[in-house]
């Protein structure tokens, strides 16, 4: 399994979009018959590439609901907005 390609992806789906925002960002390659050394280096870096694809995801969410506040002028405030987009619930895996 070394040799293959790991990609971690996240797919964000709205009901204002065409189509889904996909983000992804590659993983390092998964060793065969890790130390513990290595596995806990892998899942470092695991945990990294989480995070910056959950700030990707945020970032664009972000920008979403700054755009829609433009077009809807004075009368959107924020917590309707983010009823609009949802809440982010990284832990909840239901």
């Amino acid at each position: 399994m070394a040799d293959s390609t790991h990609v971690l992806t996240a797919t964000y789906t709205s009901p204002n979009d065409a189509a889904p925002r996909t983000f992804s960002r590659g993983l390092p390659p998964i060793p065969s018959d890790p130390s513990t050394n290595e596995k806990t280096a892998y899942l470092a870096a695991l945990r990294n590439k989480v995070s910056e694809l959950q700030a990707d995801v945020n970032a664009y969410v972000t920008q979403k609901m700054e755009e829609d506040k433009k077009s809807a002028g004075d009368d959107v405030n924020d917590a309707a907005l983010e009823a609009n987009y949802g809440e982010e619930n990284v832990d909840d895996d239901d």
